[in-house]
């Protein structure tokens, strides 16, 4: 989940790239003359990013390093830190297990879930940024939607992760290893084996990442919201259960996001989740 101050616009895929891709956004960050810092909070998706403005650095060790554009943002298990001043951003979310092959690449190790990368798609920043500066947003949006369904044509589809894909959605995560395995008419191990290799994370971190996610969307949408009866809904053991898992992938808990969420959103800004 990103947090910015204002124009944030999603625009759903074509129905070819439905099964890869949940959807293209564009946002506008506007700072101050000094660059500051916003957190990315873990979710279920995968990020391909093109950014225009101030450079965006991340913090490794303490140290700031500049970023690409576009990097690729994968499945984090932690928060992570960006610092940039203002900025325009163009960005593709896609399922975890899908974004790999989208790119025709291979899940190496990301540094914090953050992949810099060589790719063609790189060529399509100068494009985005006359786009941008001309403030044709649906454009540039187009551009990439375009890109993205000459490269589906071009691979073949994974039948078996897209059947464990389409059962974990449907779930929403909550939903045991081995039902998933069986939804993908595999075993468990070809499954794992798969996924690894697909998203460099197992089927279970992706679980537990959607259903943070719902809880950090829901706790955001309603701060107020009874959070035993939140554990009951979404399967954890217990509130404890769901505390433990929350602030694993937070650094915070349940109780601090939602009075956070309360001043954020009472002081006009915008974050980036998902329902």
């Amino acid at each position: 989940m990103l947090t910015f101050r204002k124009h944030h616009i999603e625009f759903d895929p074509p129905e070819v790239l439905q099964d890869s891709i949940k959807c293209f956004w564009y946002d506008k960050r506007i700072s101050g003359e000094d660059a500051s810092y916003f957190e990315v909070l873990p979710d279920g998706y995968a990020e391909i990013v093109f950014y225009f403005g101030s450079i965006c650095s991340i913090s490794f060790n303490g140290i700031l390093q500049p970023l690409p554009s576009p990097f690729i943002m994968g499945l984090l298990n932690q928060p992570v830190v960006l610092h940039s001043g203002s900025m325009e951003v163009i960005a593709i979310r896609c399922f975890p297990w899908t974004v790999f092959d989208l790119l025709g690449l291979t899940s190496g190790a990301g540094n914090g879930g953050v992949y810099l990368f060589e790719h063609v798609i790189t060529k399509l920043q100068s494009t985005l940024q006359t786009l941008i500066e001309s403030n044709k947003i649906e454009e540039a949006i187009a551009c990439v939607q375009e890109f993205f369904m000459n490269a589906q044509s071009q691979i073949p589809v994974d039948s078996l992760l897209f059947k464990a894909g389409t059962a974990m959605r449907k779930a929403k995560g909550i939903i045991p290893v081995t039902e998933v395995a069986a939804a993908a008419h595999a075993t468990v191990r070809t499954l794992e084996r798969n996924f690894k290799q697909s998203s460099a994370h197992s089927v279970k971190d992706v679980a537990g990442l959607m259903r943070f996610e719902q809880v950090r969307n829901h706790l955001w949408h309603f701060p107020d919201a009874n959070i035993a009866g939140l554990a009951q809904e979404l399967g954890y053991t217990d509130q404890s259960h769901l505390s433990r898992e929350f602030k694993r992938y937070s650094g915070t808990t349940p109780g601090v996001f939602a009075r956070n969420a309360k001043k954020m959103i009472s002081n006009d800004f915008v974050a980036f989740v998902q329902s």
